[in-house]
């Protein structure tokens, strides 16, 4: 049977992986595509449905990404949003134009046609996220308005009868209170999906690729111990065996004791019957850091150095035909998909070097969410304590380090971490957190201990809350524990004088500070 797909069209939008991602919640497979993609394209693909996302251009612009209008002739249901829903009312005959107020964040939005199906169940007046300076001021012909917020008359609008839909508003953030509700109208009602994307079949049909695609080849697994590469090397296992060796690098910017950690899981006498390599290459890499503070190159570094001692542990087993990463859709978007803006590079996706020494890169958790890999980790027996490890970046305390990477720095922000973690979980200030740690500020300021006159740096906590990493919140953590923290990182951690507490949420901040 055909697995059933809605397809996110891109252009230009931060949040494309994220309407995917709320689309899959609804147990139906979505797939992001940029707006290049053809229509002959689409066509072979055959969607259920089809999502227009947001940009950061105009639609009336020269050089404005737009589409051809028979898109909307196809009789596929389409949800636009935001720029989305812009393209859809200009291609069709309607006006767009710079909006007189222009509306950023919670916005009261109201529903003003209860008929509609894309807000069957949706409360008459509803908190919505806004983002946009342009607007919609004429519908195309048989469209109607479906909702409208006090300073934008078109928040919504459709042609029910060709199954064309649009919102001006973004369902697919957290901050949208009934977004959820909204897209799995969409996905599920609109489009007729049996809501079939299921983990354990993933898993299953993974490891029988994997199976047809490596046949009798050496896989060679890129292995931080975290989540995503944990699960990776799970599916790699049950899929070649001892055809696959994993390769742990501890490039020294881990946290605290981790890489023993790391080594008592995966090495001899761990919970995994693998093949085991840990590399100390901790002097190599801080060697590369020396004197660079700019975020991305600190990244490309990085990126590049783990490629080249995977080639060097390559060569050493001998005839390695493929490398494989824990790879995850979140990274894939950061790191630039078509036209989208480029938040970051990872080191797993965009800072790969032009040459890579293998046959091919596998990358089995490509197409998966953080908690789409948490349920085929537990699909494949991974431990409880495994799968909801907290999330750690492959560059590693390199981002969480503003400026330059020193031995000094790492100690301190190793040791303040080690803190916070430890007295986060003593109060139980850690559950429903989805990521929190230290990071060391560049600030260097004056401070009074003992007697004595301080010039240190300021060490900056971190707490999110967040179900998918794409979007997340400030956690508002006991003002006590934050106080015990304090006073223990400032007492204990030598180079440290000041610590604050990062309150922003993403967006407009990323979750990592680099």
């Amino acid at each position: 049977m055909q697995q059933e797909t809605i397809l996110v069209l891109d252009f230009g939008g931060q949040y494309n992986q994220l309407i995917a991602r709320r689309v899959r919640e609804c147990n139906v497979y979505a797939v992001v595509r940029p707006c290049s993609v053809s229509l002959s394209e689409i066509k072979e693909m055959n969607p259920k449905g089809i999502i227009l996302t947001g940009g950061p251009e105009s639609v009336y612009k020269e050089n404005a990404l737009l589409y051809d209008k028979e898109l909307f002739e196809l009789n596929i249901p389409v949800l636009g949003i935001c720029y989305g829903s812009q393209l859809m009312a200009h291609i069709l005959g309607g006006r767009v134009e710079p909006a007189e107020t222009s509306e950023y964040g919670h916005t009261e939005v109201k529903i003003s046609d209860s008929s509609s199906k894309l807000f069957e169940g949706v409360s008459e007046n509803t908190i919505c996220w806004m983002s946009h300076t342009d607007r919609v001021t004429a519908l195309p012909q048989n469209f109607k308005v479906t909702a409208s917020t006090k300073n934008c008359p078109v928040a919504a609008f459709e042609n029910a009868e060709k199954k064309l839909y649009a919102t001006q508003f973004h369902p697919e953030v957290m901050h949208t209170v009934e977004g959820a509700k909204m897209i799995a109208n969409f996905a599920r009602k609109i489009c007729k999906t049996g809501g079939n994307w299921q983990m354990d079949t993933f898993a299953k049909d993974e490891i029988a690729r994997l199976k047809t695609k490596i046949g009798d080849g050496k896989v060679l697994c890129a292995l931080s111990g975290g989540v995503d590469s944990s699960v990776a090397a799970a599916l790699l296992s049950k899929a070649v065996g001892k055809q696959l060796t994993c390769v742990f690098v501890d490039h020294g910017l881990l946290r605290k004791n981790e890489g023993d950690e790391v080594e008592a899981v995966f090495g001899a006498g761990g919970d995994f019957d693998l093949n085991f390599i840990r590399v100390n290459a901790k002097d190599r890499f801080y060697a590369k850091l020396k004197g660079v503070t700019e975020p991305e190159k600190k990244r490309k570094i990085i990126g590049e150095e783990f490629i080249r001692v995977f080639e060097e542990e390559a060569k050493k087993i001998g005839a390695v035909d493929f490398l494989a990463q824990g790879t995850i859709y979140p990274d894939v978007i950061e790191s630039g998909l078509g036209k989208s803006a480029v938040i970051k590079s990872h080191h797993n996706v965009g800072g790969l070097p032009d040459f890579v020494d293998f046959k091919e890169i596998v990358e089995p958790l490509r197409l998966l969410f953080k908690d789409e890999v948490r349920k085929v980790g537990r699909e494949l027996g991974l431990s409880e304590k495994l799968v909801e490890r907290q999330p750690f970046p492959g560059p590693g305390l390199g981002i969480r380090i503003i400026g330059e990477v020193t031995e000094e720095k790492i100690k301190i922000v190793q040791d303040a971490d080690a803190i916070y973690r430890e007295e986060l979980e003593k109060a139980g200030a850690n559950k429903n957190i989805g990521q929190y740690f230290a990071a060391l500020t560049n600030m260097r300021s004056v401070g009074v201990m003992g007697d004595g006159r301080t010039y240190d740096y300021a060490i900056a906590l971190r707490a999110v809350v967040t179900s998918d990493f794409m979007t997340a919140e400030a956690a508002k953590l006991p003002w006590e524990v934050l106080a015990k923290v304090t006073t223990r990182i400032v007492n204990e951690v030598k180079g440290v004088n000041r610590v604050f507490y990062d309150c922003t949420g993403k967006p407009p901040g990323t979750i990592e500070f680099e």
